[in-house]
């Protein structure tokens, strides 16, 4: 099985392949869209208990995963990104018991009003159709991607990253099993048994119509292909390029928190802070202290000549630090002459993810809030809430920082769109 997987054969046979994925998932769309919301809350609370059940074997597919990896010699922010343990995996099947909790979004009524001839209109919410998710390295997408796609009504192909293609398959057949458990087809969460990369052009081709919507959940090239080669919508952000501005007055003791944890928490997620402004007028009393708590740390400080005075282990920042995502325990520091500035920073080097003000001035953090145009803007918190669980969506398919439909966590909610109905008693348009 394992052979047949890693080579699907010719490139005709992977077409036929992935052709065929696209015609049972659009099948499954249909099924799903007129199932009940108790059916789906049971099935997700059916595939919750059977991913806990799997565990053992969820971790032992994990552990293969990671062996492979650190062959390659990744970093360990990518290993982290990519391990598993017990307290992961149980929070992954609680995302999902979270997800069959939260309100039912398909049928919902957006909108409604009445017309002077007295058609009655409501906009009501539908799901999407077919979503397909390409992935890298995080496993949990496998469950948060299935288990709202499914929730909203969806169908879901599912394309993991090969370093994770073990764990992946692992949880996948886990949540089948409660699907299956409670009637609900199979092929409503499927995933691509190939590492081939060839299927990842076809899926994002549309698969002749099958694909309504293509979400991205990776790094930069990841989402970049994505968008460049996508023949159908997608919702996507290319990079997390999140700040931290400590703005005059800010506690210092609150300000070292909210810095330690938005950098240090888990450094390789796309809400960790890349870059941290401190305001010139707390640069005497707050600049040190937080530098040097971020070295201690473990993390590498990069900045200007301003910086580097406050502590010699400070390394020289460069043009290109400013705007890069580093996914790691590093971090750029610069000192901006006030709230102005800071925004003008953010808007020159950010990537509309996620940005967040520490300051005790109110009027100040509501300029911000309005100004900074990211799709997640916080004030005396840490930027690592930029998650869908974090949210109360259960779980997220991913952040997304376009304009357009979804913006932010996307959640069940975000995974739908809309029709109208309109109820009347026989008026006719006059010619």
């Amino acid at each position: 099985m394992e052979a047949r997987l890693e080579s699907i054969g010719t490139h005709a046979d992977l077409q036929a392949l992935m052709s065929d994925i696209g015609t049972r998932a659009r099948a499954a769309a249909y099924v799903l869209a007129l199932a009940e919301p108790t059916q789906k809350a049971a099935a997700l609370h059916a595939a919750a208990t059977a991913v806990g059940e799997d565990c053992t074997a969820i971790l032992q597919a994990n552990s293969e995963d990671l062996a492979g990896l650190r062959k390659e010699l990744a970093t360990p922010a990518f290993i982290d990104r990519l391990k598993l343990d017990r307290d992961r995996v149980a929070s992954m099947a609680d995302a999902i018991e979270t997800i069959a909790g939260v309100p039912d979004p398909v049928g919902q009524v957006i909108a409604s009003w009445d017309r002077p001839n007295g058609l009655r209109i409501e906009r009501v919410r539908t799901p999407l159709g077919v979503i397909a998710v390409v992935y890298e390295s995080r496993p949990n997408v496998t469950a948060d991607a299935g288990a709202l796609a499914l929730k909203a009504g969806n169908a879901v192909i599912l394309r993991g990253g090969s370093e994770g293609f073990r764990s992946a398959r692992a949880i996948h057949a886990a949540i089948i099993r409660g699907l299956t458990k409670e009637g609900l087809p199979p092929d409503a969460i499927q995933l691509v048994p190939t590492r081939d990369r060839a299927a990842v052009s076809l899926l994002l081709s549309g698969l002749n119509g099958m694909v309504d919507v293509v979400v991205p959940r990776g790094g930069k090239s990841l989402v970049g292909r994505v968008q460049a080669e996508a023949r159908v919508p997608v919702f996507a952000h290319l990079d997390g390029v999140c700040h931290v501005y400590v703005h005059a007055p800010a506690d210092l003791e609150m300000a070292k928190k909210i810095v330690l944890n938005a950098k240090m928490r888990r450094t390789g997620v796309c809400g960790a802070a890349e870059t941290l402004l401190i305001d010139k007028k707390l640069a005497v009393s707050h600049l040190k202290p937080l530098v040097e708590m971020l070295i201690d740390a473990g993390c590498e400080v990069r900045g200007d000549e301003v910086v580097k005075k406050s502590d010699p282990r400070v390394v020289i920042a460069t043009a290109n630090d400013w705007a890069t995502e580093y996914l790691d325990a590093i971090i750029s520091v610069g000192v901006v002459d006030g709230l102005d500035a800071a925004i003008s920073h953010i808007g020159r080097y950010g990537s509309h993810h996620t940005d967040s003000i520490v300051t005790d001035d109110k009027k100040s953090a509501e300029i911000f809030l309005k100004k900074v145009d990211s799709a997640i803007v916080l004030h005396n918190a840490s930027t690592q809430f930029a998650d869908g669980g974090e949210f109360g969506f259960g779980g997220e398919i991913g952040i997304a920082t376009g304009r357009l439909h979804a913006r932010g966590p996307v959640g069940a909610e975000q995974l739908t769109s809309f029709k109208y109905r309109i109820r009347g008693s026989g008026q006719i348009r006059p010619g």
